[in-house]
């Protein structure tokens, strides 16, 4: 086999009869050619059954940055950069992604966005949303809060990983009380070099919310399977739910505030309005003695005793059905043990593993009786954002002292958490 060219120039693949076209990709196996497509798909080849391959173009090094240039007639809004695939690029010489070097390295994917509006960076970190934690969290909360409170900043738009954008999106949800401006967490599925990339759509989107009337924390992203619409989903209602489909975010046990496409807003629900003349405040307390547990068959009851002894204030535990978890008539019966822990300081919330409806421990003789152990049943909250505001809770030591005050605000609607009427 024939190649005069090097990873990453784009290059022609002659085998027998077909010719495919793709940037030349390093490989993990001796013997193997490795082709990225423009689909952003990777294709490989043995190199015996290549006849030859030719140099389409070679790799541009050093591309110029797109220049950031603020137009007076356009709103400006605040973006907040984490990570995730939304900001990354292919990387030709290791055949996988890296992140981008700089906003303006980001922006040259994405110059339709600055049709609409201005944009004033900050770049908290970069990293990938499985990396993330409260502290993260924490910080990100400090940064939207000082764009907010900017006159000159309409909303803010945060990019960051799918994996953990709930989490993320429940505990701003939490944390930025008394919102006033709207601020919109956005994705991507598929990264810029994917002909498929969702990443264009969902920021155009996301600028269009960032500078409407809609004062709350919102996940916007594709809802469909095609690049015609986004929806904003309420930031503790969202749920992704697919691991690769570029609509994989989508709103549990309610309706999206709005769907938006390149036209304007379509109203779906009703949302907190803009009050450019208020002022946000970050409440950021946070207990990391909190732990998320499901509850399975057979499940020993002394797995409490563990976060018990590691000094865990905190279990949201999602149960199965309406809310139950093996009872007296059990061979591992939780009745007791729950008593128990709960009796020695320990919180014990519940919530749906259904995901869709809400709990009703009164309906069973089973529920009931966990009833009594003093669990906190949490209706229709998603068991993500149990756990976020569980540590959100606890994190107020004035709050923590008493636990009929942290059983008041976990019932408490802080964030449009739970939903009186549910949508099926």
């Amino acid at each position: 086999m024939e190649c005069n060219a090097e990873f990453g120039d784009k290059v022609e693949v002659y085998k027998d009869k077909e010719i495919f076209e793709g940037i030349y990709l390093p490989s993990p196996e001796n013997g193997t050619f490795l082709l990225k497509l423009k689909s952003g798909y990777n294709i490989g080849f043995n190199r015996k059954d290549v006849i030859k391959v030719e140099l389409v173009e070679k790799r541009v090094e050093n591309n110029p940055l797109f220049e950031l240039v603020q137009d007076g007639s356009k709103k400006t809004v605040g973006l907040v950069i984490l990570g995730g695939t939304i900001a990354a690029r292919l990387n030709p010489g290791k055949g996988g992604v890296d992140f981008v070097e700089s906003p303006e390295d980001l922006f040259k994917y994405y110059p339709k966005v600055f049709d609409r509006v201005n944009v004033k960076v900050e770049v908290p970190f970069m990293k990938g949303s499985e990396d993330m934690d409260f502290k993260d969290w924490q910080k990100v909360a400090k940064v939207v809060t000082k764009l907010v409170n900017q006159k000159d900043i309409s909303g803010v738009i945060v990019t960051q990983g799918t994996d953990t954008l709930h989490f993320t999106s429940s505990a701003l949800s939490f944390f930025l009380r008394d919102l006033h401006k709207p601020v919109a967490i956005t994705y991507s599925q598929r990264s810029i070099d994917r002909a498929s990339s969702d990443a264009s759509l969902n920021l155009e989107c996301s600028a269009i919310i960032a500078t409407s009337d809609i004062a709350e924390v919102m996940t916007v992203g594709h809802a469909d399977s095609n690049d015609e619409f986004c929806y904003a989903i309420p930031g503790t209602k969202v749920r992704k739910l697919h691991s690769s489909k570029r609509d994989a975010f989508r709103p549990v046990n309610t309706n999206p505030f709005a769907r938006i496409s390149k036209n304007g807003i379509e109203k779906m629900a009703d949302y907190n309005i803009r009050d450019d003349s208020g002022k946000t405040t970050c409440d950021s307390k946070f207990s990391d003695k909190v732990a998320l547990l499901k509850f399975y068959p057979g499940q020993d009851p002394e797995i409490l005793d563990f976060y018990l002894e590691k000094g865990y204030k905190g279990i949201v535990i999602e149960m199965p059905g309406l809310g139950q978890v093996a009872t007296s008539n059990a061979r591992l019966s939780w009745t007791k043990k729950l008593k128990e822990v709960q009796e020695k300081g320990m919180i014990i919330c519940a919530a749906a593993q259904t995901i869709n409806g809400r709990l009703n421990p009164l309906v069973y003789v089973t529920g009931r009786e966990l009833v009594k152990t003093g669990v906190i049943y949490l209706d229709d909250m998603l068991s993500e954002t149990a756990f976020t505001k569980l540590s959100w809770v606890l994190g107020h030591e004035d709050w923590a002292k008493d636990r009929e005050v942290i059983k008041e605000k976990m019932l408490n609607n802080f964030a449009r958490e739970f939903n009186n009427k549910i949508v099926e």
